[in-house]
């Protein structure tokens, strides 16, 4: 399927009718906002910020619209297509250069005052600059890491691993161990292609070679797929990976049931609050030929189409006050992305975050390239292919490069 921004607008324009007409208009200047649903807490948030403002701002309504992450881009290509786009929305980074060629996304440039910039950290700003221009600001941030349950290492007698062969005599001891795997190993919607990419950078490869062609068709690509299908063959993960979605194998850690979990600090909060009694450490992912951790931002984007960008703008600025953002962070477990934030004493001193953040000096981004969804969809549907034994590794990945090289014109 072909996820590009002008390819889902076509298909999508027909598939929903209900955007922002309707929103009722009980102030002189409405901005309708479109949020990204990161957990339960989002909404309310949200909701509570755009009290806030406009208890500051009485002539400005700002209308918020909650969306799943699963079908928020094909929520925003319809809203597009049908004309009625909203002013600013959350969106995925790895959207951003599909938006700007397409002449959706307003360039932030003349907006942001010397002050107001300098309070982004620049690591978590670069992912929304092309060409030059900032097209966007960073509203999330993470950088992934492993989880493991302690006490479950503990009863199987492993320690927790540093390095992919400790990971795997680990895998083989926690298996001894009644009901629970190993590790979970998700296969299903959202960052299926994350997952891979984890063992991808850390076996030394990555998704793109220096001359822009695909990295799947590498030594290193294979042996990180191969070492997937080796703890599915042996029973090292939870049966039939391809029907586990991120939100289920998450689940999964927080009842107690998996060894190991790649996962996001949003997890902790939420560990903290459904699992407090859960045992558990931080740990960075097992080391191959080389350290990675995934680092992942999602992007505050002002729409070009807009007719309130001054009063948007207002409540951007204003949702960017620290006491928001640390509520905001702190509520959905993300790493700061913006200084005063960073430096408090939450996120100095608290280990599990600590444990997140010391990846970033090597962390990997998502590239920022055209076609970028349609392409990890072809990543995506590899592995799955490669899970279910349908496609041997080699074969699979060698296809799945040929493929995403046509996508990239190369």
């Amino acid at each position: 399927m072909n996820f590009s921004i002008r390819s889902a607008m076509t298909a999508s324009a027909l598939a929903v009718g209900m955007a922002w007409a309707g929103a009722p208009a009980h102030a002189e200047t409405q901005v309708n906002f479109t949020v990204a649903e990161y957990s339960s807490k989002t909404g309310p948030f949200f909701q509570e910020m755009a009290d806030a403002f406009q208890q500051e701002n009485p002539d400005i309504k700002i209308n918020i619209q909650v969306v799943p992450w699963d079908t928020l881009l094909q929520r925003l290509t319809t809203d597009i297509a049908g004309g009625q786009a909203p002013d600013i929305s959350i969106i995925g980074t790895r959207w951003l250069v599909d938006f700007e060629q397409q002449g959706i996304a307003e360039p932030v440039d003349s907006y942001l005052t010397p002050e107001f910039k300098a309070t982004f950290i620049d690591t978590f700003m670069s992912p929304s600059v092309i060409d030059g221009k900032i097209v966007g600001l960073p509203v999330a941030a993470s950088a992934r890491a492993m989880l493991v349950n302690t006490e479950l290492l503990d009863k199987a007698g492993a320690k927790a691993p540093t390095n992919w062969d400790e990971f795997y005599e680990a895998a083989k001891k926690l298996k001894a161990l009644p009901d629970v795997f190993p590790f979970g190993l998700q296969g299903k919607e959202i960052e299926t292609d994350a997952y891979y990419y984890y063992s991808l950078w850390t076996h030394g490869g990555d998704i793109l070679k220096a001359d822009g062609t695909s990295g799947l068709d590498t030594p290193e690509a294979l042996a990180a797929a191969t070492l997937y299908k080796k703890l599915i063959d042996e029973g090292l993960t939870q049966p039939s990976p391809t029907n586990y979605n991120r939100e289920e194998i998450f689940n999964m850690f927080k009842q107690g049931k998996l060894g190991m979990v790649f996962t996001f600090p949003m997890l902790i909060p939420q560990i903290k609050a459904e699992a407090p009694d859960l045992k558990y450490a931080v740990m960075p992912f097992p080391d191959g030929k080389a350290k990675a951790t995934y680092g992942v931002t999602d992007t505050l984007m002002l729409f070009s189409s807009s007719q309130v960008k001054k009063e948007a703008w207002k409540f951007i600025e204003f949702s960017y006050r620290d006491e928001w953002r640390q509520k905001f962070d702190l509520g959905e477990g993300f790493l700061p992305v913006t200084k005063n934030v960073a430096a408090l004493d939450n996120f100095t001193n608290d280990p599990d975050i600590a444990g997140f953040a010391a990846g970033l000096p090597y962390a990997k981004f998502a590239p920022t390239i055209a076609n970028w969804e349609e392409i990890a969809d072809v990543t995506v549907r590899t592995m799955q292919q490669i899970y279910l034994g349908q496609a041997q590794p080699e074969e699979a990945l060698k296809a799945a490069a040929a493929e995403i090289n046509k996508i990239r014109g190369k």
